[in-house]
């Protein structure tokens, strides 16, 4: 890699590198600016050494989920993949640096990230102090290291090629029960969220994320897009999702989370759920992968439409069990394909999802939300408000990061051909009025990054202009990406006593 830097530095040409190009909905394997020359590692596929000891291993960039996955099985070794709804197909390292999330206990995937090591614009080797100064192995061990902590600025940003990255693994547990449960109107929204806070903040970390759909987000994975009824650039009907609903028996507000621990902790922690969760929610119930599994054999004895819905909703069940096991699944990915008509049918089973390559559209607002009542019911009726006007069907989920925040997921799907301005527009209304409300996203698409870095006199921004300023002063590497591009030092300086004068 330090050669491709070198190169690109002598001739003057942008580069911009990717792990897989698989960061579906956030711009897949786009650049940000043009005439850059992409520069794709997937190929830098090395599972470079795992310590069974301490847990923690050491990827190449290409390295995705079902292979580190295959990897850890045929050594035998005990660890959870952090997997993402993304797909097996997505690169670990990469999803780590846009500071995804998942729902397996490492659910913040960047704090789950010990090490790294980077090619700069100037072709030097970036590593930590104390891996320069010999100490390989405790820096593998230790997050923050010693002196300022600069790891943390390879994340969504453009100032260097991360080529290797250590990664703490969880191990798998004991026993693992998913959980789920129902909040049958649109008004139980409210109690739902404290109900789920108050989890948060009694289990800690035997509690895994917990995600709370709305019914159209539910039906987006498990009924067709209903084409022949939704006119062009209209969002589907409500009475139609009633009746879509009520025939897969579905509440207004669907929830799922996992309980992780040992065959001791994990019934205390049911009990727990029980008591917090129970009185608030309808059809509160527990799986493991053997109840699952039996259960999935007497509804195959069932007939009629009853049975087969059964076993359809089993089936998706046992995927997110599985996906909670640190098994990756296509079972989140298909949205992707909800309203372009579904998966190709002439596609080879075996063959991956690839919604970049099938043309779906697929943008994703991700903002952050505060945990509390008053700020979700605010912001889903902002999102109920605002989606329709463009033609885009309000697909919302809450995602706990923390017990006091959700990462909401809002996929605004459209037509390549005839929508794409409309989405656009869609996700500026949604950015503008999540800006007013004070829900902002946490990771920007490559279209959108300008709605922040563009802010007229932000001191950060600003200092971020600096910093690439100082190491990649010829927009060698990825020229767009979360910048504004490099201002001259003049101007810098000339809007600095500005704002000083203000």
């Amino acid at each position: 890699m330090e050669i491709v830097v070198k190169i690109a530095r002598d001739q003057k040409i942008p580069i911009y590198p990717i792990s897989t190009g698989h960061n579906w909905g956030y711009g897949s394997a786009a650049p940000a600016a043009d005439d850059s020359v992409i520069v794709d590692l997937s190929r830098m596929n090395r599972v470079l050494e795992v310590d069974p000891v301490l847990g923690v291993v050491t990827l190449e960039p290409g390295v995705t989920q079902q292979q580190l996955r295959d990897y850890l099985d045929q050594h035998q070794l005990p660890f959870l993949v952090p997997v993402t709804g993304a797909g097996p197909t997505c690169s670990l390292l990469g999803n780590a640096l846009e500071r995804g999330y998942g729902i397996t206990p490492h659910g913040d995937h960047f704090a789950a990230v010990m090490a790294l090591r980077a090619v700069l614009p100037s072709g030097e080797i970036y590593q930590s102090a104390i891996a320069e100064a010999g100490g390989k192995d405790v820096d593998h061990a230790y997050k923050w290291g010693v002196g300022p902590y600069l790891d943390g600025i390879f994340t969504q940003s453009s100032l260097g090629i991360v080529t290797q990255m250590t990664l703490a693994l969880a191990r798998v547990p004991e026993r693992v029960e998913l959980f789920i449960f129902g909040l049958p109107e649109e008004a139980d929204l409210e109690s739902g969220v404290d109900a789920v806070r108050a989890l948060r903040q009694s289990l800690g970390d035997g509690l895994g994320a917990i995600n709370i759909l709305n019914r159209l987000r539910v039906l987006s994975m498990i009924e067709p897009y209903p084409l022949e009824a939704a006119a062009q650039g209209k969002v589907i009907p409500g009475d139609m999702i009633e009746a879509m609903a009520k025939r897969r028996r579905l509440p207004y507000w669907f929830g799922v989370g996992a309980l992780y621990g040992t065959k001791e902790t994990v019934p205390a922690m049911r009990r727990r759920v029980k008591k917090t969760l129970g009185p608030r929610s309808k059809g509160l119930l527990f799986f493991s992968k053997s109840r699952l599994g039996l259960l999935q054999a007497l509804m195959s004895l069932v007939p009629g439409t009853l049975g087969q819905v059964m076993q359809e909703r089993l089936s998706t069940l046992d995927e997110t069990l599985d996906i909670l096991l640190g098994r990756p699944r296509e079972t989140a990915l298909k949205l992707a394909y909800w309203k372009s008509g579904g998966v190709p049918s002439a596609r080879d089973p075996d063959e991956p999802l690839d919604p970049a390559r099938d043309g779906c559209g697929i943008m994703w607002y991700a903002p952050l939300v505060p945990m509390t009542a008053r700020s979700v019911r605010s912001y889903v009726d902002m999102i109920t408000e605002i989606c329709p006007k463009f033609g885009i069907n309000p697909l919302i989920t809450l995602t706990t990061i923390s017990e006091r925040c959700f990462d909401s997921t809002v996929p605004i799907l459209f037509d390549l051909q005839t929508e794409g301005e409309q989405a656009q527009a869609c996700y500026r209304a949604l950015f503008e009025e999540g800006q007013r409300r004070g829900f902002l996203p946490y990771r920007m698409n490559l279209k959108s990054m300008g709605l922040y870095v563009d802010r007229e006199n932000s001191v950060y921004w600003r200092t971020v202009e600096r910093v690439k300023q100082a190491l990649d002063p010829d927009q060698l590497i990825s020229p767009g990406r979360y910048h504004r591009g490099v201002v001259p030092e003049a101007a810098l300086n000339a809007a600095e006593s500005e704002m000083d004068n203000e």
